[in-house]
């Protein structure tokens, strides 16, 4: 029997994993380019991405002693995964709320850059697929600690063993990874 981690890992290997020639969100280039979010959308992969995401955030709050009160990061990559978390958590019983950091505040209504639950003294993980430099975490914590939020830690579904994770812990937030190249083929 596999685990979702493993069942995830091949949906990932077989249907998000392409070769050629890419110019990544950084800027950088590579040989590779790894879609989550044809997967982080899809029926089959959203369920698995729930469960192996609790999987790491469960290592946040061992680490804590505390649990995390919500989930979620830069719009739109973390949206998915976020609500595949709040879900999967339900169905366990486990009360996890999502939210959604915006790039910039919006200019009208009530003016907001995170949007969902009041995240003032809760405990919040960010989100995100993959990450290369970092940088669309960092830019989500600014927003989240502005409005009063506690960052634990930042989980990622697949590490690309770059700069990112090196970054944000010299910020001074714990980083995990569910998945690495390795696992999938690619180191």
């Amino acid at each position: 029997m596999t685990t979702d981690r493993d069942a995830l890992i091949e949906l990932i290997r077989d249907e998000a994993v392409f070769h050629g020639d890419f110019t990544l969100t950084s800027g950088k280039k590579a040989t590779y380019y790894i879609d989550l979010r044809k997967l982080s959308l899809d029926h089959r992969a959203s369920p698995l991405i729930g469960r192996v995401l609790l999987e790491v955030i469960e290592e946040f709050e061992t680490i804590t002693g505390a649990p995390v009160d919500a989930v979620g990061g830069l719009t739109m990559g973390a949206d998915p995964l976020a609500s595949a978390v709040m879900h999967q958590g339900l169905a366990q019983g486990k009360i996890v709320d999502a939210f959604v950091v915006r790039k910039e505040p919006k200019d009208h209504g009530r003016g907001r850059q995170v949007e969902g639950p009041d995240l003032e003294g809760k405990r919040v993980v960010v989100l995100e697929d993959t990450s290369t430099t970092g940088g669309s975490p960092l830019k989500a914590i600014e927003a989240l600690e502005k409005v009063g939020a506690k960052v634990v830690g930042v989980a990622v579904i697949v590490d690309r063993a770059t700069e990112a994770q090196g970054v944000i812990e010299a910020a001074g937030y714990p980083y995990r990874a569910a998945i690495g190249l390795e696992d999938l083929g690619l180191a």
